[in-house]
Formats: C-alpha cells, sequence, structure tokens
C-alpha cells in the first residue's frame, strides 16, 4: 500500500516526535508499505525516512525543483518526482497515496492534510476508502480535533466528514484504519451520490 505521510521538516519540541516518527517508518518498512512523502532529509521527514530506508523499506519523495536546488531532497530514495511547484506536488501525493497521515508538523502539513480532507468531503478520492489519520503524538492536534468538533456543531461540516478525519495515537490505530482500506466507502456512497 502506498501511505502519504505529511509532517514537518523540523524535529519539534518533543522528542516523542522523532520516536513515533521512527516507529512509523519502521512499521511501514516491515510490513512492505511504501512511503510517499516530501523527499526531506531534516526533521520529522527526516526521521520517518531514516527508519523506513533502514528497514529496506520503499520511498517515494516527491518535491518542487526549488528544494532540490537548496539541497533539501534526500539523495538515497528509490524514487524522486520533481514537481513544477507545490500545488502540483500536492496533486501527485494524494493521486498516488491509497491511505494519509499527518504527523506533527507546522503550517505545510495543516495544509497537505486539509487539503487531501477537502478532497474526500468532495468525494473526489473516489469512491474507495482511503482513510486519513491525524496521528495525534501526545495531545499535539487537540485543539485541531476540537475545531473539527466546533465546525460541525456550528453546522459547517456533516457528521460523516467529520467522523472520517481519524485520529490515531499508535501503530495499533493505524492498522485497524487500514483494515478497511481498499474497500468501498458503503457511507459516501450511499449519501453522497
Amino acid at each position: 500500500m502506498n501511505i502519504t505521510v505529511y509532517c514537518g521538516a523540523a524535529d519539534g519540541k518533543d522528542p516523542d516526535f522523532i520516536t513515533r516518527a521512527r516507529e512509523l517508518g519502521a512499521w511501514m518498512a516491515e510490513h512492505g508499505h511504501r512511503l510517499i512523502y516530501g523527499a526531506g532529509n531534516a526533521g520529522m521527514m527526516g526521521a520517518v525516512s531514516d527508519a523506513l530506508i533502514e528497514g529496506g523499506g520503499e520511498a517515494i519523495g516527491v518535491t518542487p525543483q526549488f528544494f532540490v536546488l537548496a539541497e533539501e531532497t534526500r539523495s538515497d530514495l528509490s524514487e524522486v518526482v520533481i514537481a513544477d511547484d507545490m500545488s502540483t506536488r500536492r496533486n501527485w501525493m494524494i493521486d498516488h497515496g491509497d491511505a494519509f497521515i499527518a504527523l506533527p508538523g507546522g503550517m505545510g502539513t495543516l495544509d497537505e492534510i486539509t487539503e487531501v480532507m477537502t478532497y474526500k468531503r468532495l468525494g473526489l478520492l473516489g469512491k474507495v476508502n482511503k482513510p486519513v489519520m491525524i496521528y495525534n503524538v501526545n495531545g499535539y492536534y487537540d485543539r485541531f480535533f476540537d475545531f473539527l468538533d466546533d465546525m460541525r456543531a456550528e453546522e459547517f461540516c456533516r457528521q460523516y466528514d467529520r467522523d472520517f478525519v481519524l485520529e490515531v495515537t499508535c501503530i495499533e490505530d493505524i492498522e485497524k484504519a487500514l483494515e478497511d482500506a481498499g474497500a468501498i466507502d458503503e457511507e459516501r456512497t450511499s449519501k453522497y451520490d
């Protein structure tokens, strides 16, 4: 399975962020999942890709040309896709992902995962279930989930739209979310066709 992972190019303040990123990369390699990510070699991106590559896994990095010129792209990836711009990069990562996970990160991470959420909301990911997961390490995304709940309470989204954004806090949660990946999303099919 291709798992698109969004995360920061910085380590973050909490050491558990890097620990969990490495844990995710190692688990992906062990289970034969291919990483699609932003091709970075530092911070959370470096941690998840380091562990995956060390475990013998495949990683596809997707990066705009200006990051290549700035030498912020790993050179030891299975494949590097050079995008013309950030929009093309995001679209490629969405188009080729079977599941999506946001680890802790900053504005870029938030931009990327909310675009995936919008695609799923509009049915642009298709009728096949492609899980959208927020890896809530040590409560990092608590306020994000509170905001989603507020959006639902204020009737700016439907319950389905809120429910498909899955909070995961460990590898076991991710495994559970992936169990239904690839099945027809019956709820979306029945309510939104």
